[in-house]
């Protein structure tokens, strides 16, 4: 009997947690107790093995171009990409909801509402840029600080080309330790069916259909601007720029996608995404430098989903925006979508950056903290598809001068 894909695996643990979900609706303590942990044991193996993964596959990427300007031109043509993807998409998230301004339900904002402010670090432009550097090799590996980890990992894989034969011995053992916790990965992925069933199940059980109907306003602009801004940036990007058909693309990323809204992760997503890639042509060496990339500055969900808070909160709240205030959330939810973690959740703590640049009260996260894991999974889809489509476009830009 053939074995089932992976896809179809995932995709039926998906069906299996919604039915057990709604099962074990009034069974909420035996479910965080017993399910939720296996799942938790699941997406700590991913967290684990991301680190030395990113590390690794960028080393290993740079030594295999063996040029550094090769690097330096992907690098380049790969940030613009993101850049520009991340433009449309926090405008997609402003236009949008603002069109729909009186055709959707509001959410009634009441003082006892926003009475539990969220205490967040708010984060300048400078703070990003200053953040990007370690002050040690130690802690950016062991808090998961992702850009901190890339910028490592460039300095000591441009450093071993440069140094030529005498990093030789640095070159191989980098080379062997990358196919090593490759091997670590495959074991990992055998178990994503079981995985994504017991962080699924906690997610249906937890928030049940209860909130979906409160919050049906703001899930349903969110998701809207989730599929116009796949079915037309990224359709048009691996159409005209990377030379695939779109139909081709989603078809491939199936596996990846499911995983990333289950898992809400696009950091434990970054093997699907890496293996999905490579099924549908990508270099393995373009697509892990590209996607580990964009695994951490590429948040095309989360500028979208900023966007569209922004402008639902601030009508919640009875404020207008003007035309600078909408300048004022399109700049900083780029920012933060730049800096945002790849965790579940990690946008939330950026939030009220957006919120307070554009005036809107920052006590309004602790509402939109209520669904953000509900949100946060298709934000998650949005932004691995986009680091997907960005490799797919290098591969055809670069494959003929690499």
């Amino acid at each position: 009997m053939k074995k089932l894909s992976l896809t179809a695996q995932i995709g039926i643990a998906l069906v299996l947690a919604v039915i057990a979900g709604v099962l074990l609706a009034n069974q909420a303590d035996f479910v965080n107790t017993y399910i939720k942990p296996i799942g938790t044991i699941f997406l700590n193996l991913l967290k684990f093995i991301v680190v030395p993964l990113v590390l690794f596959s960028i080393m290993a990427g740079i030594l295999s171009m063996n040029d550094i300007k090769k690097v330096g031109r992907l690098g380049l043509r790969a940030l613009l990409y993101f850049m520009v993807t991340t433009l449309f998409a926090v405008t997609l998230g402003l236009v949008v909801p603002t069109l729909l301004k009186g055709v959707v339900p509001l959410i009634h904002i009441t003082p006892e509402a926003t009475a539990e402010a969220v205490e967040v670090r708010q984060l300048t432009v400078m703070d990003q840029i200053v953040e990007m550097f370690p002050s040690n090799i130690i802690a950016p590996l062991s808090s998961m600080s992702m850009m901190q980890v890339i910028v490592i990992a460039l300095f000591f894989g441009i450093a071993m080309v440069h140094v030529g034969e005498k990093g030789e011995m640095a070159r191989k053992l980098t080379l062997s330790l990358n196919e090593v916790v490759c091997k670590i990965l495959e074991y990992i992925m055998a178990l994503a069916p079981i995985g994504v069933f017991c962080m699924l199940t906690p997610v249906v059980v937890d928030n049940g259909p209860a909130v979906l109907g409160s919050y049906a306003a703001l899930l349903g602009l969110a998701y809207l601007c989730f599929f116009i801004h796949a079915g037309v940036v990224y359709s048009s990007a691996v159409g005209l720029l990377g030379g695939m058909s779109p139909l081709k693309f989603f078809k491939g990323m199936q596996s990846a996608m499911l995983f990333a809204f289950s898992s809400d992760s696009s950091v434990a997503t970054l093997p699907y995404t890496m293996q999905c890639t490579e099924k549908m042509g990508v270099s393995k060496d373009t697509g892990r430098f590209v996607l580990s990339l964009g695994a951490t500055i590429n948040m095309d969900g989360v500028a979208i989903y900023l966007g569209v808070a922004s402008v639902f909160m601030a009508t919640c709240c009875g404020i207008d925006l003007t035309m600078s205030q909408y300048f004022a959330i399109a700049f900083a939810s780029t920012v933060a979508s730049i800096g945002t973690p790849g965790i579940p959740g990690g946008s939330l703590a950026l939030m009220a950056m957006v919120f307070a640049s554009a005036g809107i009260p920052v006590e309004c996260v602790a509402v939109a903290a209520g669904i953000d894991r509900i949100i946060d999974m298709g934000r998650t889809v949005m932004s691995v598809t986009g680091d997907a489509s960005c490799a797919v476009v290098m591969q055809k830009i670069m494959g003929k001068k690499m």
